[in-house]
């Protein structure tokens, strides 16, 4: 099994390495005839297990959101210009030809296609049908979920009047290589990622092998986040109430040793599914955290000391990563942030008192042991202020931040991004051109 399984990965290396480089010639090679051609459930399961190709998240809406800042000597020592592009938010050339953040998310497209064409051609019987609805399942999620990914990066912020005819990014929704792109508008986007999120909740089991492979309880998290991001507030709470009906497990930070390098264990219980990413700025360690956004923690909250460290001169770095390493951030979905989405839409819905339960039962595993005093609102309008403060604090470094800039400003946040390099002031004003990042120019 273990010499069966390497070869179908094997196969995968070289199916991903003629898709990336995408020439001619190598279309036209014969492929080795030791090769296995995905033609079994195990066989394409085993491709959705393949590593970094599919748990790997793009990194750069992370560079470019307000989490952090560089001094200027760590801007000039990044290893490339395009990074200082993305860092400044130049308006082009910020990615590197290949491999970038674009190519990789079609890569991960590009398995989930190939692993649904050979769902479709294998016979659906009474022997195999709950393997065969599970791993068409985990292929229909990651394919929504990076439409999802690639929408809020490289569109424009989500708006019903105008995502028709808005420019979103193309979908591949088959596994041909010779199939022309074109981009699809925003709402063709959405429609596309919904209808593959909601099939794939009707598919999958309730607790999967592992956390790294999708659940029912992660296709309503997708799509409560993709719900919020297109501030569909009455669906995206409806969701987050469906994935919590399943999943609600929250890690008590009392229980967490704070002295640890990486206090937040991976593939903890909170987590709903895995996936992570790594921007250049924090695997070199030498992102430092917005001050504000550290003030802003109470003395009392764990989250100061399991999320921060210090560099020993008042500034700090982030170590609070789910990913439990330095390595990599994590990115996936976990129970924190999807009760934080349901008490957004509570309190957008006017149940103040639902919001706030909800709230507080978040941050009571957040305060030390018997200091925790509960958060009260007067109103729902105060309640979505005390949340969305939270959000932005429980949150850092998840790969969510831009997402939520765009659709907050969509609701009049009025936020401005501001980086200063050598003296020379960069600003991002709200709803800027700019939030859309550009398509690598290799793509284009």
């Amino acid at each position: 099994m273990r010499q069966h399984i390497n070869k179908v990965l094997l196969g995968c290396l070289f199916v991903i390495f003629v898709f990336g480089v995408g020439c001619k010639k190598y279309l036209d090679a014969k492929p080795d005839k030791t090769l296995v051609v995905p033609s079994t459930l195990d066989d394409l399961q085993a491709m959705l297990d393949f590593g970094p190709a599919v748990v790997a998240d793009p990194g750069c809406d992370e560079v470019s959101a307000d989490n952090y800042w560089l001094t200027t000597a760590d801007y000039l020592s990044l290893p490339g210009e395009g990074d200082r592009r993305m860092y400044t938010w130049q308006k082009d050339n910020i990615f590197q030809s290949y491999p970038n953040d674009w190519s990789a998310l079609y890569n991960r497209i590009y398995y989930c296609n190939t692993v649904l064409a050979g769902v479709a051609a294998i016979e659906r019987t009474t022997t195999n049908q709950v393997n065969y609805g599970n791993v068409k399942g985990q292929a229909l999620l990651l394919r929504g979920k990076s439409f999802l990914q690639g929408a809020i990066i490289w569109a424009n912020a989500y708006d019903e009047i105008t995502a028709g005819t808005t420019l979103g990014i193309p979908l591949r929704l088959k596994p041909d290589f010779n199939e022309v792109t074109v981009r699809a508008t925003l709402k063709q986007n959405f429609d596309q990622l919904l209808n593959d999120l909601m099939a794939s909740a009707v598919l999958l089991p309730v607790k999967p092998v592992h956390v790294r492979r999708p659940s029912k309880p992660a296709a309503y998290a997708y799509l409560s986040r993709a719900f919020l991001y297109m501030r569909k507030y009455a669906e995206a709470g409806k969701y987050a109430d469906s994935c919590l009906q399943l999943q609600n497990t929250l890690l008590d930070y009392n229980q967490l040793n704070q002295a640890a390098s990486y206090p937040v264990a991976k593939f903890n219980a909170e987590e709903i599914l895995y996936s992570a990413m790594a921007p250049l700025q924090l695997v070199n360690g030498v992102a430092i955290v917005d001050s504000t956004l550290y003030d802003s923690f109470d003395k009392d909250d764990l989250r100061k000391f399991i999320f921060f460290k210090s560099n020993g001169n008042g500034t700090y770095q982030f170590k609070g990563s789910y990913d439990g390493s330095f390595g990599g951030q994590f990115t996936g979905v976990a129970g924190d942030e999807v009760l934080l989405t349901r008490a957004e839409c509570y309190a957008r819905g006017g149940n103040t008192q639902l919001a706030m339960d909800d709230l507080n039962t978040l941050l009571i595993k957040r305060w030390k042991t018997g200091l925790f005093v509960r958060f009260t609102a007067t109103n729902a309008a105060d309640a979505l202020v005390l949340i969305l403060k939270e959000r932005r604090k429980e949150l850092i470094f998840r790969g969510t931040r831009c997402m939520d800039i765009k659709r907050l400003n969509q609701e009049g946040a009025a936020i401005t991004l501001k980086r200063m390099v050598n003296g020379e002031t960069f600003l991002l004003p709200p709803n800027d051109l700019r939030y859309a990042l550009p398509v690598p120019e290799a793509i284009i």
